[in-house]
């Protein structure tokens, strides 16, 4: 999901985006869209108009009636589901590092690496030097490969409180799962999950051996799952009623 605001207020853009990238597969009839920008107050003109515009944009594909989101944004939502079901491997103590050595970089180089560095989990030590622990499954880009040069090693410190702020992301994790709890209505559920997912993007995923004691991953996402499967099962018929806007 999309939502940036933890707020009840919420544009149409992101209540569209944040219901497809929740939806599989991405697609949804624009009723449905309407109705779920009708739970924050959202007239069905503006969402038709952000419908529209998002088209125009590239952001959405439209056929028959039904939205869709675009090929970018379906790669999004393939890291927005790996987030909650990580792909990882055992941990050997090695670190993956990617030093950039390309030259003369155009600006949109720069912003396309800084992007797919981030989707890899990957953490700035010092400009152009990113690294992680090597506990991931996933390929490199041709972005990364093809500004860098990609090493495996094992750092004589750990390096990990420079690159993440563990302490921040523990404690606004445990502020989520208790707004699991007292999450009510479709509006505020629909906003929590947002909010829960982009966390989850967030989270580096890092090995056992680096984290905190009492690290709360594992557990927001089995609380989430859980949510989300009931949740779901109430938006949906929310949307398919013969009542509503």
């Amino acid at each position: 999901m999309e939502d940036r605001n933890d707020g009840k207020a919420l544009s149409a853009r992101s209540a569209v985006l944040s219901a497809l990238l929740g939806s599989h597969p991405p697609s949804l009839p624009a009723r449905h869209l309407v109705r779920v920008g009708g739970l924050f107050g959202i007239a069905k003109g503006t969402v038709r108009v952000a419908l529209s515009r998002m088209v125009a944009a590239g952001d959405l594909l439209q056929e028959d009636g039904r939205y869709r989101l675009s090929e970018r944004l379906v790669e999004r939502q393939a890291r927005q589901d790996e987030s909650r079901d990580p792909h990882l491997r055992a941990w050997d103590g090695s670190w993956e590092i990617a030093v950039v050595t390309a030259e003369r970089r155009a600006p949109a180089d720069r912003a396309a690496l800084r992007h797919a560095m981030t989707a890899l989990r990957m953490a700035e030590l010092r400009e152009g030097t990113w690294m992680r622990p090597a506990n991931l499954l996933r390929p490199w880009p041709e972005t990364v490969t093809a500004q860098c040069t990609l090493i495996d090693g094992r750092p004589r410190t750990d390096p990990t409180p420079l690159l993440w702020d563990l302490d921040g992301w523990a404690a606004e994790a445990r502020e989520l799962e208790r707004r699991l709890e007292r999450a009510e209505g479709l509006a505020e559920g629909f906003l929590v999950s947002a909010a829960v997912l982009r966390h989850l993007l967030a989270d580096p995923l890092l090995p056992a051996e680096l984290l905190p004691d009492g690290w709360p991953g594992r557990e927001l996402r089995d609380r989430y799952d859980a949510f989300d499967r009931r949740y779901r099962e109430v938006l949906q018929r929310h949307l398919t009623s013969p009542a509503g806007p």
